[in-house]
């Protein structure tokens, strides 16, 4: 994949199709996409590790529903968050806007963001829906998986925050880890 501080090439340009010159991040390879995950409970945020590369714009992030769709959805937002956890951008509110199951979706930011560190981000999808949709994903088993692992990398997974709506936190508190990742792009 062509990076915008530098070329990097591997299998997955040549899988995604990436454009050149271009951001274009994932949770984890697609084709290790083999769950159905729940994300989180109704207004309650979950967010996915992904990692970014200093020179790399994000103006989006897209994720595939599962086989389950939201039912009579309010409020909800996808958003970007800093790896300390600082809110970056959020997308508009999805209100009651219909997430049909297995469906891609790919939602704006309102502004875009360039990244000037390198490291591990969260992009962060929040429903409040009387059934909140499944995301295609993978589960690692438990929620210790996911986890730090007492090293010093980052965590894949969490929840945080209740009954948010359509705003997303000023910042990751009080998170808990869960083992459902979800499969998000960032472009």
């Amino acid at each position: 994949m062509t990076k915008q501080n530098g070329n990097y090439f591997d299998e997955h340009h040549l899988r995604q199709g990436s454009p050149v010159n271009t951001t274009h991040v994932e949770s984890f390879p697609r084709n290790a996409c083999g769950a159905n995950v729940a994300i989180a409970a109704t207004g309650v945020c979950h967010s996915t590790a992904v990692p970014l590369q200093a020179g790399d714009l994000v103006t989006s992030i897209t994720f595939v529903t599962a086989t389950t769709a939201a039912g009579t959805p309010t409020a909800g937002f996808v958003a970007l968050y800093s790896p300390a956890g600082v809110l970056l951008a959020q997308s508009a509110d999805f209100a009651t806007t219909a997430r049909a199951a297995n469906t891609v979706y790919k939602i704006n930011l309102a502004t875009a963001q360039l990244i000037t560190t390198a490291g591990l981000y969260y992009a962060t999808i929040s429903f409040t829906a009387g059934t909140v949709p499944t995301l295609r994903g993978l589960d690692v088993g438990n929620a210790v998986m996911a986890g730090a692992l007492g090293l010093t990398a980052g965590v894949l997974a969490q929840t945080h925050g209740s009954a948010v709506g359509a705003v997303a936190p000023a910042t990751i508190a009080t998170a808990t880890t869960v083992a459902t990742v979800a499969y998000l792009v960032l472009t």
